[in-house]
């Protein structure tokens, strides 16, 4: 069946699709009607779920980890300011092992208040032990929200499903929705290897001394390791199921490209309409779009721009005193690369608090990249008020 959605409700359709047995949230813009359909789906008896209602994010995440640790499959979803106030509970989820779900809808920090999009709610969080999955279309929305359950029951990790404020979360676009035979065979229920349970009493949580607390982090890092291989294999049974694989990052006409731009999210659409129309001109331009941050596909960026003459990375985020968060990840992924096939690499920051990323912001960084090798400064921006 396919339905003109807003991309919330296309997560919304996911988790419902996915079969999730336990949803807590609060509400914060521009996630809100995440919440609102998974909470008239629970009271209408159209998913079976309990719905946890609490009075911060901080507690949504404190009762999703306790709802997985009970081996129930577990979603909330969340932005900006409330993202952070979970940081605490993030750790507890990454570091404790709880394969939960969580949709972000990037929202631009405060202050300046601001509901619109940017990258750096989700990229502050990057060091919590959640994998992460950018999002380009609501199509791609929905396949990753059920795709991202079988991944963090597979592995044991948290994952957060990431798509852009307002261009994805608002915006109305068609969505093919698989049968739920499909999504069953596809994703059966979860069967947790270790539980609460009265009958095989476990402790999750407990105080580790540090004879062994560096051994729970190596096996939390090998589970990673292992994310990035399982993602494609899962990726794959999905494309044969529907037809459709995203892939942990997708080259877009690189095979001879001189220059290429590497994207995620929504940015992703209008760079490639750019280059489609300057490939009709005769220049040598490509796209690579990154979907997977966390693991960082390192290995399989660098076979990618290996010997391309030069790269612009496209950031809607910023590491305040230091670059873009895409740009500062390429950069030392690239670093074992020989010199002769190393790209020069050129760092863009746009598209702050929802700045529009027109074609004209990306044509203006096609001709900034092309006119010197060695960019100026590590941050490049783009669109500024002069």
């Amino acid at each position: 069946m396919k339905k003109v959605i807003v991309g919330n409700h296309a997560v919304s359709l996911g988790v419902k699709l996915a079969r999730v047995e336990v949803v807590s949230a609060y509400p914060i813009t521009p996630q809100t009607q995440v919440v609102e359909m998974l909470s008239e789906m629970c009271a209408s008896g159209e998913l079976a779920a309990r719905f946890i209602k609490v009075e911060s994010e901080h507690s949504a995440m404190a009762a999703c980890c306790g709802a997985s640790a009970a081996g129930t499959r577990t979603f909330t979803a969340s932005s900006s300011q409330g993202l952070a106030l979970m940081h605490e509970m993030l750790h507890w989820a990454g570091n404790g092992r709880h394969p939960v779900v969580m949709a972000n809808i990037n929202r631009a920090m405060g202050p300046g208040w601001n509901v619109w999009t940017d990258q750096n709610d989700s990229l502050s969080q990057r060091d919590t032990g959640w994998i992460q999955l950018y999002c380009e279309t609501n199509q791609e929305v929905l396949d990753t929200t059920i795709q991202a359950f079988k991944l963090a029951e597979a592995v044991d990790l948290p994952v957060m499903v990431i798509l852009d404020a307002f261009y994805l979360s608002h915006t109305s676009e068609p969505v093919e929705i698989p049968d739920q035979d499909l999504v069953d065979e596809f994703l059966p229920r979860r069967e947790a290897r270790l539980k609460l349970d009265t009958s095989d009493p476990r402790s999750f949580g407990s105080l580790v001394r540090p004879e062994d607390y560096m051994e729970m982090r190596w096996d939390q890092q090998q589970a990673m390791t292992t994310a990035l291989r399982m993602y494609e294999e899962i990726d794959a049974d999905w494309k044969i199921l529907t037809g459709r694989r995203w892939g942990a990052i997708e080259p877009y006409r690189m095979d001879d490209a001189e220059l290429v731009l590497v994207t995620s999210g929504t940015v992703t659409s209008t760079a490639r309409e750019v280059i489609d129309q300057r490939r009709e001109d005769g220049e040598m331009i490509g796209l690579l779009k990154v979907k997977m941050f966390r693991p960082f596909p390192s290995a399989a960026i660098r076979r990618a721009l290996r010997g391309v003459d030069r790269v612009a990375v496209l950031d809607r985020n910023v590491s305040p005193g230091h670059s873009g968060i895409f740009a500062e990840e390429i950069r030392a992924a690239l670093y074992d690369v020989p010199p002769d096939d190393r790209p020069w690499l050129h760092g863009y920051v746009l598209g702050l608090g929802g700045r529009d990323v027109t074609p004209a912001t990306i044509e203006e960084i096609i001709e900034r990249a092309w006119a010197v090798d060695t960019p100026p400064r590590e941050d490049l921006w783009v669109g500024l008020k002069t």
